[in-house]
């Protein structure tokens, strides 16, 4: 069923509570309560919360113009006879919690209270829906055309992305009246609920497990040549991104399987929904054809005979209860696509029985069956170190202790091992002399006990040796982005609250670095994993503060910068950082999951190569 926000009978709370907290506004010229004939484009209003909120309309008509049966239950409406103003939308959602009985073509006359529905919650930050609830319904007549559509277009959406929000009403955008032909947010907000259309457009985010695809209507706009929009700094947004879902149940009709750079083909039509993952989307009454552009998964060059292979990889939670058929995918796409790296670290490996919560925190066998099924596809028998966390400490899955594992070719590599008290509490530490750093615990977490690693996972360090020179190598998977705002909040710029976290810990591992760095300073010392951040985030910055390190995304083109596919921007999480030491390299982000429907994981690996 495709993925949708339920709305609960509790939506005028939830309203009266926004009204209280200052985050919705009611206006003064309010109509009264009891007022009768009111059009649809006086509820929806100049701003984005309605003029009307919390009163008891009557006579509301309109032509039907889309029914969900599913979900958040409910119907739309549109006034075939609009006004001038372009700020204020002439479709209108009517929630009615269980399965409507109208249909497309009906006119309607609706009594009800006007509400704002925030999807997730106010504290979610998102903008809220308007719309009708409790609503008693009158079917005027059936089989009337429905009001022509709004066309979608990379000419109608505007190139700016949304007004800054205004700081006495702590930064939100909700008060103010709508610019649509000036910004792209408000050009989408005036044609909330309204009947909407797009043409052939080219899909930028494959086809999700919840029955969802985007595409832009702006091909040209920070595009790449596998089909994707790129995301490239926080103030250039891509503002031809739109989610499209189906109004058709799958069990009536499949929904479309299609990855990024394939074309959702003809006319894609209905009305326009906000939901709380993604923001405005095109809830289709008409879903277009899925045209195949043929994406094919990269390959990554196989290292030379003297050249280190460094890769990161989030295998995403994988554990032995995991289908084998997802172990010998994940281990085909090492050996095949990533030339079966000497040094490989994982993230999200999971101790032996997943998310079962019984104090479990060894990993032994989720990494043999992974290697074994490597060595299955044809690619070395590596060896592994890694530390177990401590029980439920180190966030994700709950019972599920994800961790960092290191994977080398014993062939290529050699680890060194150096032992000494509990390593799963006891901070690894830098020490040498003469110009040669080593480290106290091999492998050793970073600063375990520091508050920056609270209920997320602590860095492993590892000493390597390569053709006789060592090789630090910190894998990383820092805090999430779990509780950040969407783009399409009401707060402009949006709340990046999880950047917090993050920026300790990047403090600490930079700090580390220089550590070495202060006692070797030619040091070849490599940060990889799955920072959970873009290549331009104060995260990366403070990564590399003081020259301790680059980022080697950097390397590649702009279009190139990507590991991730989120709500259609193709972005940076996984990095690989290089110190001064490393002066020549060869880096790949390596395109095998991120853009496809069939994924073994969400991101992609990174590779790096370079000659210590």
């Amino acid at each position: 069923m495709p993925s949708s926000i339920p709305r609960s009978a509790a939506v005028s709370a939830v309203v009266a509570a926004a009204l209280a907290a200052g985050l919705l506004a009611s206006s003064a010229s309010a109509a009264e309560d009891g007022a009768t004939g009111t059009r649809v484009h006086d509820i929806q209003g100049t701003t984005r919360v309605s003029p009307l909120v919390g009163k008891q309309v009557t006579g509301v008509t309109g032509i039907v113009t889309g029914v969900r049966t599913y979900g958040s239950r409910g119907f739309w409406i549109q006034d075939p006879e609009a006004d001038a103003n372009p700020a204020t939308s002439e479709g209108l959602f009517v929630f009615t919690s269980s399965v409507p009985t109208v249909a497309v073509g009906d006119a309607v006359s609706l009594n009800g209270t006007v509400t704002e529905y925030v999807p997730g919650g106010l504290n979610s930050g998102n903008q809220s829906l308007t719309q009708l609830s409790k609503p008693t319904v009158t079917v005027l007549s059936k089989g009337n055309a429905v009001p022509a559509p709004v066309t979608i277009s990379g000419w109608s959406v505007p190139d700016a992305y949304a007004p800054e929000g205004d700081p006495a009403a702590g930064g939100s955008i909700n008060g103010l009246t709508l610019a649509p032909e000036t910004y792209a947010l408000d050009y989408y907000e005036s044609l909330e609920g309204s009947n909407v259309r797009i043409d052939s457009s080219r899909v930028v985010g494959a086809t999700d497990p919840y029955a969802e695809l985007w595409v832009t209507v702006k091909p040209w706009e920070n595009d790449n040549r596998r089909g994707g929009t790129v995301y490239g700094s926080y103030e250039s947004q891509n503002t031809g991104r739109l989610q499209i879902q189906s109004l058709t149940p799958l069990a009536q009709q499949p929904f479309p399987k299609a990855n990024v750079g394939d074309r959702l083909t003809g006319t894609t039509e209905g009305p326009l929904d906000f939901n709380q993952f993604g923001g405005y989307t095109l809830t289709a009454r008409t879903l277009g054809t899925v045209q195949d552009n043929g994406l094919e998964r990269e390959s990554t060059d196989r290292q030379h005979k003297n050249e280190l292979a460094v890769a990161t990889y989030n295998v995403e939670n994988l554990d032995p209860s995991d289908p084998q058929e997802k172990f010998d995918a994940l281990a085909k796409a090492v050996v095949d696509n990533l030339a079966s790296p000497d040094i490989l670290a994982l993230e999200e490996i999971q101790d032996n029985n997943g998310a079962k919560n019984d104090g479990t925190v060894a990993a032994d066998q989720t990494v043999k069956k992974f290697t074994d099924a490597i060595t299955a596809a044809g690619g070395p028998a590596y060896e592994w170190r890694s530390v177990d966390p401590q029980n439920n400490k180190d966030g994700g899955e709950p019972g599920g202790n994800i961790r960092q594992v290191f994977l080398f070719n014993p062939e290529r590599v050699s680890f060194t091992d150096r032992a000494g008290a509990d390593a799963t509490t006891t901070p690894t530490a830098v020490t040498g002399g003469k110009g040669r750093a080593a480290l106290t615990l091999s492998p050793g977490r970073i600063d375990p006990a520091n508050t920056a690693w609270d209920s997320s996972r602590k860095p492993l360090a590892g000493e390597f040796v390569f053709r006789g020179r060592t090789v630090f190598v910190i894998a990383n998977h820092f805090g999430s982005k779990g509780g950040d705002e969407g783009l399409t909040s009401h707060h402009q710029p949006p709340n990046r609250s999880s950047e917090a976290k993050r920026l300790l810990q990047a403090q600490a591992v930079n700090a580390f670095v220089k550590d070495i760095v202060a006692i070797e300073k030619q040091a070849d010392v490599l940060v990889v994993g799955d920072i959970n951040d873009f290549e331009f985030s104060g995260t990366t910055q403070a990564l590399t503060d003081g020259g301790a390190l680059y980022p080697a995304v950097k390397s590649l083109p702009r279009a190139e910068r990507y590991s991730y596919v989120y709500q259609g921007n193709s972005q940076v999480l996984d990095q690989i950082l290089t110190s001064p030491g490393v002066h020549h390299f060869e880096y790949d982000s390596v395109h095998i999951n991120a853009e496809f429907a069939d994924q073994d994981s969400d991101h992609d690996p990174q590779v790096l190569r370079f000659r210590p």
